[in-house]
């Protein structure tokens, strides 16, 4: 994800890379780890283009750097550095890391509150496909009218979560909207015999029960399914390729500096 964002950036008007940090690829060119020529995207108007730069080893190199958005694709202890950071350099920060927790979003609104003298905002995305995101809204309006409801996630074998960020709010939004609309959680499951333990998944937010899958081959998917007497319905998103991502990155990165605080989710960014 992070070539993906790299390679982005250089491509877009508008948007500069000033930085890259990895400290496993220290020193490394980002034109040959992105797969551009060097000189690549908008330059700063220095004579130096973004695809010459150099890969860095720790996060000084970001404020050295003067950067005004850095985009965090990682995990959650590299993240969470990452925002302390961040929001003590008053540098916006885009998150697309999943697995936060409550106690963890409420920390990171504390640290970019504005009212507490923060320079600094963030938006954390579970996930930035503009397509995931209208999935998820959709499950959330047909929450209230079926009489239960299941997640399927599939991704990549190298996805470190489970269940992925995606379908856990995607279950709290459901959730929601049950709750809204004056409706209890999803009914137990009464399956009184697991031949294979985990066989009918984990039990999320508002009883909805969910699923991984990890394979080779796969990007990331997701499908919620609904079922009522006489009736079912299935909302289904693919991601097929890493790009898919890329649009609501920029968007995301866009909005930031105008959206004080922490937001949660693209859906603010997207007015929906």
């Amino acid at each position: 994800m992070g070539r993906d964002v790299c390679a982005t950036v250089l491509s877009r008007h508008g948007l500069e890379l000033a930085a890259a940090v990895d400290p496993a690829h220290v020193g490394s060119s980002v034109a040959e780890l992105v797969g551009v020529g060097a000189g690549s995207g908008t330059g700063n108007g220095d004579g130096n283009g973004d695809g010459d730069l150099l890969v860095a080893a720790d996060l000084d190199a970001l404020a050295d750097a003067r950067v005004d958005v850095v985009v965090d694709f990682t995990h959650l202890d590299v993240s969470r550095a990452t925002l302390s950071f961040c929001a003590e350099s008053g540098i916006h920060a885009v998150i697309g890391t999943t697995g936060f927790t409550e106690d963890d979003l409420a920390q990171l609104g504390r640290q970019f509150d504005p009212a507490g003298g923060s320079r600094a905002n963030c938006i954390i995305a579970a996930n930035f496909a503009v397509g995931a995101v209208l999935m998820m809204r959709f499950a959330a309006m047909a929450a209230p009218w079926f009489e239960g409801a299941e997640i399927i996630e599939l991704h990549h074998e190298a996805k470190r979560d489970a269940p992925s960020g995606t379908s856990l709010r995607t279950a709290e939004q459901m959730a929601a909207a049950r709750a809204a609309a004056s409706r209890p959680e999803f009914p137990a499951d009464v399956t009184s015999t697991t031949v294979v333990d985990g066989a009918r998944g984990g039990v999320g937010p508002g009883g909805v029960r969910m699923h991984s899958v990890r394979l080779p081959g796969l990007v990331a998917h997701q499908e919620v399914l609904f079922g009522a007497p006489g009736q079912g319905l299935t909302i289904r998103h693919d991601s097929y390729d890493r790009s898919s991502f890329m649009d609501g990155v920029v968007l995301a990165v866009e909005a930031v500096a105008s959206r004080p605080g922490l937001t949660v989710g693209l859906e603010p960014v997207l007015g929906i």
